[in-house]
C-alpha cells in the first residue's frame, strides 16, 4: 500500500448555453458544500481533531469546491499510469469512495475511507475491499465482477507488467481467486468467505487477498486504491495507503 503523490487540478468548464436542472443542482452542491463538524468526524474516524484540521486544509487547498467529481478523479488517477488506461479502475474506485452514490466525493467520504485504509482493523480493510469488488452492491462477488476488476487493473497497468501477461491471464487469476474464496462452490463469494479466506491467507503468504497476486503469475504490487495523497500534508507519514490488504 505505497503512498501515491499527485497533483489535483480543478479545471473550470465553459458553461454550455443550456444545462438541465440536475447539472445546475450538482454545481450548486459542489460550490456550497461544507463538511460536517470536527467533533462528529472525530467520533466517526480514527483521526484526532487536529489531524482532521490538517487534512481538511490540504483537501480544501486542492479542492476549492470541497468535493471531487468522477471526471476529476479519473484525470488525477490517469497521471500515475501514463502507459495504461486507468479510467475503468478509477470508476470502480470512485464508486467505492462515493458510498452515497451522489456523484461526488466529499471531505467526509475522503477521511472516512482514509481512516479505514490507514488505521482500520484488518476486518474493516477487507470489508472496504469487498465493497470495491462488489460492483453491483448486491452483497456478493461473482466471476463477472471479478473479471471486470482484473481487466481494469490490466488496462491500468498497460504493457509495463512483469512478467509479460498471457492472453488468458485474467481468467487464470479469476479462477484462482474463486478456487480460494468460494468455499461452498456456489459461484459467488460472500463477505464472510472473503474475510475468512483473506485472514487465512494473511497467516500464510497473503497471496490471495488481492486478485492479481498469485504464485507464478503477475504481481501487480501495491495498487493505489485511494485518492492521490497530495491531499494529505507532506509531512504526514503515509504507509500502506493504497492496497487495503497489506
Amino acid at each position: 500500500m505505497g503512498a501515491v503523490v499527485g497533483t489535483l487540478t480543478m479545471q473550470t468548464k465553459t458553461r454550455r448555453p443550456s444545462r438541465d436542472k440536475a447539472d445546475d443542482d450538482l454545481e450548486m452542491t459542489m460550490v456550497c458544500h461544507r463538511p460536517e463538524g470536527l467533533d462528529q468526524l472525530e467520533a466517526q474516524t480514527n483521526f484526532s481533531k487536529r489531524e482532521l484540521q490538517v487534512l481538511y486544509r490540504g483537501f480544501k487547498n486542492e479542492c476549492p469546491s470541497g468535493v471531487v467529481n468522477e471526471e476529476t478523479f479519473k484525470q488525477i488517477y490517469s497521471q500515475f499510469f501514463p502507459h495504461g488506461d486507468a479510467s475503468t479502475y478509477a470508476h470502480y474506485l470512485f464508486n467505492a469512495f462515493d458510498t452515497a452514490q451522489s456523484g461526488i466525493i466529499k471531505f467526509e467520504d475522503f477521511v472516512t475511507a482514509l481512516s479505514i485504509l490507514l488505521r482500520g482493523s484488518i476486518t474493516e480493510k477487507l470489508q472496504w475491499t469487498f465493497n470495491l469488488y462488489d460492483i453491483n452492491r448486491d452483497g456478493y462477488i461473482n466471476k463477472e465482477e471479478m473479471t471486470d476488476i482484473v481487466r481494469a487493473i490490466y488496462d491500468m497497468m498497460g504493457k509495463y507488467t512483469y512478467p509479460a501477461l498471457k492472453t488468458d491471464a485474467h481468467k487464470q487469476h479469476v479462477d484462482a481467486f474463486f478456487q480460494k474464496m468460494d468455499k461452498n462452490r456456489d459461484g459467488v463469494v460472500t463477505i464472510d468467505e472473503f474475510i475468512y479466506s483473506c485472514q487465512e491467507g494473511i497467516l500464510h503468504t497473503q497471496e490471495h487477498c488481492h486478485p492479481c497476486r498469485y504464485p507464478g503469475q503477475i504481481r501487480l504490487g501495491r495498487l493505489p486504491v485511494g485518492l492521490p495523497l497530495r491531499l494529505l500534508p507532506k509531512r504526514q507519514l503515509v504507509q500502506n495507503a493504497a492496497c487495503p490488504h497489506y
